[in-house]
């Protein structure tokens, strides 16, 4: 169970720094977008900040596994409060957010995926090693947008099965 524990755990430790990007981007588009009227200039300022963040991240974002995406997925909508394909949909276009949507779908991704860890063991897993990176300091906390108690949680999935979680998700996602 520890070993695929601390599997886990790398997974989410490389996926969070980019969920955290995401989540102060979102606030400094929102900031600048408050001045602009314009529908056009809108559009405008969102393709350059896109143009930027790909040139930046999407090196680093190609090297991740398929495993790393799916967290980061998940994460982003814990930062953001919206899901990756809301976030697309609401900035470019529900014609961009299909496309992208329909692409991840070829890798067992869906942008539609919500963080849900009261009901998704993968998902209280995560949390846990997110508490306990912040407690230790090897991640820099940010405040979730969702609403829920971590301690609450973990009282009531005290009786996971990491191990049985982790393999169901290898056998799923994997092979």
């Amino acid at each position: 169970e520890r070993r695929y524990y601390y599997w886990y755990y790398k997974k989410v430790q490389r996926a969070y720094p980019f969920a955290r990007i995401a989540a102060d981007t979102l606030l400094v588009i929102n900031e600048e977008l408050e001045g602009i009227k314009s529908k056009r200039k809108r559009k405008k300022k969102i393709k350059e900040i896109q143009e930027f963040m790909e040139g930046e991240f999407s090196d680093q974002l190609k090297k991740l596994t398929k495993t790393e995406g799916r967290i980061l997925i998940k994460l982003v909508h814990r930062q953001t409060g919206q899901t990756m394909y809301n976030l697309i949909k609401e900035y470019r276009s529900g014609w961009k957010a299909f496309w992208y949507n329909s692409t991840a779908t070829m890798f067992r991704l869906s942008l539609k995926n919500e963080y849900q860890p009261d009901t998704e063991g993968l998902d209280f897993i995560i949390e846990d090693v997110l508490q306990r990176s912040f407690v230790n300091g090897s991640l820099e906390k940010q405040e979730s947008k969702l609403h829920f108690d971590y301690f609450e949680l973990m009282s009531q999935l005290n009786e996971i099965d990491i191990e049985k979680l982790i393999t169901d998700y290898i056998n799923k996602y994997m092979k």
